[in-house]
């Protein structure tokens, strides 16, 4: 019962710290890099996330007014952390970020533990 009400918390925190960062359109900000390193998604999620999330999450994602999300990947999955950025929550609207640059940040994130 405990961890549900841990997990309750941590989820309308996240909710509402995706709430607050935004404000991009992103349907302009197609990235069409083809790096056969790898980099290329990292440092597009990166950027994405300092265009659209850094204002409540903070630089090093530590939480302002937005939740801290340097650790999320070990709260939520890639796909939960997808639908979160996808569908919203209550007090936060959804799509923030769209198409594949969700996809990227969701992935990125993920990565976090």
């Amino acid at each position: 019962m405990k961890k549900k009400i841990i997990g309750l918390f941590m989820g309308i925190t996240l909710a509402l710290g995706l709430a607050a960062c935004g404000g991009g359109n992103n349907a302009n900000n197609n990235n069409n890099n083809n790096n056969a390193g790898g980099t290329t998604a990292t440092n597009d999620a990166e950027a994405i996330v300092k265009k659209n999330c850094i204002s409540c999450h903070g630089e090093n994602l530590e939480g302002r007014n937005g939740p801290e999300l340097a650790h999320i990947g070990s709260e939520l999955s890639k796909d939960e952390i997808l639908t979160v950025i996808k569908e919203g929550r209550p007090g936060m609207p959804g799509n923030l970020i769209s198409g594949d640059d969700a996809d990227k940040v969701a992935t990125w994130l993920s990565e976090k533990k």
